[in-house]
């Protein structure tokens, strides 16, 4: 302090005492620590390098005074004394010390740094004196050392030949050489044992890889009904695993911390085109308690993305001719799925329940009109179907009303259409009743279309104009009649029954002839549209009919049904006939 705390006279106090006062007053106390947190919300508790560089530069600093007050405390000791080393002093010989057996003592004296000396006997010499063949005087030195106790005394054991002063290293020297040696030795033996560890576990680990050994196991699976992998990455009971990618934890249990991922976790989110594959990776992170994490290998496999499901009904093709302003297309898929046509969302017109959905199609006389669908349902890529209605290019105009049924249970169903004023019409299919009253003024005209045979009836009409290319248009209707009046029509399949079938099967296919085929199905030839071959005989072994599927339930093999069907063709030798019925027996 400056001034004197009793009386307040100033103290003369020197720069280096000032100095380790002020030391004195370090805060010895715990290093703050700092919280970080990364994008994830993991802590980790670590200290700041900027407060750790801080203390050794303050330790350095006291280091580098206490070592200068050090060197001028030797010093000043130096300087009062100019003995220092060791002195080795020889005795003269005492009188008679020639003759034979006389004994002799050397000592070695010790003189350190602070001026005091130590003595101590360190060997016993004899000299002794004998007279050689030429009659002078030899004298023969022999020595008896003193086995040293301490290494001090190894260091400066030596046979001693003359009388000159020995400069040792001081003791603060030789123990800071010994001091360096140690350190030396423990570094060389951890940078030894830390490479043997390193090179074991390096070999393990290519063991490892060469064996085929997996550092985790990854196996398909299912959860929730939905495809999924499970990952079990072995480690050590009770740790805990971190994954990045989950943002969760996994306990190991049993040597394994197991992982259940759907498969859609990863692409649930991903917009635009997937491929059939994906390629996915799990960071794992060994968490200890403390909240620090150490990166594990990374985990990759494969992922199968199934294609969302699309079934068209109607119409029966992806591309079909149409003769009308409005069309409507019929698709089947997995209820919820989100469906756009030409890039317009049409997800709401799906039905929660079956899948279906309808779309009112505006086709115009221009040749191909392209109607591109696309699917994306849960869990799954999308899938898309290009339907295309072809309509011909007109330079008179022809169009059936709107709403013109496609379906019919009537004989006769009644027919409106629109065309050029003042143009010629003519209806080419079965017909009656033509009305032109309004052609000249609007163009309107109807007409009552006859069908004239069970399933698709095709009605035509053509508009002329002079000056102007023709235009045609034809329209297909499904005619079946009700249950009620096309079962009773039915003829049976007897032996007698099939044989005439079989070889009038051009007239009755023209008549639309009906007969009822009972039995159970034998195989199914193919699946959409669905035929089947029963064999119609009692015992169920001849007689085979192929049947195809115009009703509205589906066949199963080994079911036995009875189906009413009218005549169509010949299949491979067989008779071939249109279900439009199907009843369990």
């Amino acid at each position: 302090m400056p001034h004197c705390i009793y009386c307040g006279a100033p103290l003369n106090i020197d720069e280096a005492s000032r100095i380790a006062w002020k030391s004195s007053l370090k805060d010895d106390a715990r290093p703050a620590s700092y919280m970080r947190a990364d994008e994830f919300g993991l802590v980790e508790n670590a200290p700041d390098a900027r407060d750790t560089l801080a203390r050794e530069m303050q330790d350095l600093k006291k280091r580098k005074q206490e070592g200068a007050e050090l060197l001028d405390r030797l010093r000043s000791r130096a300087s009062g004394s100019s003995d220092s080393g060791i002195v080795v002093d020889e005795a003269p010989a005492a009188p008679g010390a020639a003759s034979p057996g006389h004994q002799e003592t050397i000592r070695i004296r010790r003189v350190s740094v602070d001026g005091e000396a130590s003595i101590r006997e360190t060997e016993t010499r004899h000299r002794v004196r004998y007279m050689d063949d030429a009659g002078a005087y030899v004298e023969k030195r022999v020595y008896d050392p003193v086995l040293p106790e301490t290494a001090d005394e190894a260091l400066h054991s030596w046979p001693i030949t003359s009388r000159m002063p020995v400069l040792l290293p001081s003791r603060a020297r030789r123990r800071k050489t010994a001091l360096r040696t140690l350190l030396i030795f423990v570094l060389v033996l951890l940078l030894g044992t830390g490479g043997f560890f390193t090179w074991r576990y390096f070999s393990e680990h290519r063991a490892k890889l060469n064996n085929g050994e997996p550092s985790a196991i990854i196996t398909a699976s299912m959860v929730d009904e939905v495809a999924a992998h499970t990952i079990q990455i072995p480690g050590n009971d009770g740790d805990n695993i971190y994954i990045r990618e989950l943002h969760a934890s996994y306990t190991v249990s049993g040597g394994f911390a197991t992982v259940e991922i759907p498969d859609h976790t990863w692409y649930d989110n991903l917009e635009g085109t997937l491929g059939e594959t994906m390629d996915v990776t799990l960071t794992p992170f060994l968490k200890t308690a403390s909240g620090r994490q150490t990166p594990m290998e990374p985990i990759t496999y494969t992922i199968t993305i199934p294609i969302s499901p699309i079934q068209l009904e109607t119409p029966d093709s992806l591309r079909t001719t149409v003769s009308t302003t409005m069309y409507t297309i019929k698709i089947v898929v997995r209820p919820g799925s989100r469906v756009t046509v030409n890039g317009n969302d049409c997800s709401d017109t799906v039905s929660s329940d079956s899948g279906e959905m309808s779309y009112n199609a505006t086709v115009q006389p221009i040749g191909d009109n392209v109607f591109d669908i696309v699917v994306r349902s849960q869990y799954c890529r999308d899938n898309s179907i290009s339907v295309v209605l072809y309509r011909a290019p007109q330079e008179i105009p022809l169009d059936l009303a709107v709403g013109t049924y496609g379906t019919t249970d009537q004989k006769v169903m009644k027919v409106s259409a629109t065309t050029l004023p003042g143009a010629y019409v003519e209806v080419t299919s079965p017909y009656s009743d033509l009305n032109i009253t309004d052609l000249d003024s609007t163009g309107k005209f109807t007409f009552n279309a006859i069908f004239d045979k069970i399933g698709y009836n095709t009605i035509s009409i053509s508009a002329s104009y002079p000056g102007k290319k023709t235009s045609v248009v034809d329209h297909r209707v499904y005619y079946l009649p009700p249950a009620s009046e096309y079962t009773p029509k039915a003829w049976p399949l007897s032996a007698e029954g099939y044989s005439e079938l079989l070889s009038n099967i051009s007239v009755r296919a023209a008549r639309s002839q009906i007969y009822v085929v009972t039995g159970i199905v034998q195989r199914q030839v193919s699946e959409k549209p669905q035929q089947v071959v029963i064999n119609t005989s009692e015992d169920g072994k001849s007689q085979p009919v192929l049947l195809e599927n115009y009703t509205n339930k589906t066949w199963e093999v080994g079911t036995y049904y009875r189906i009413y069907a009218d005549a169509y063709s010949v299949y491979n030798g067989m008779p071939w006939l249109n279900a439009r019925y199907t009843y369990l027996k």
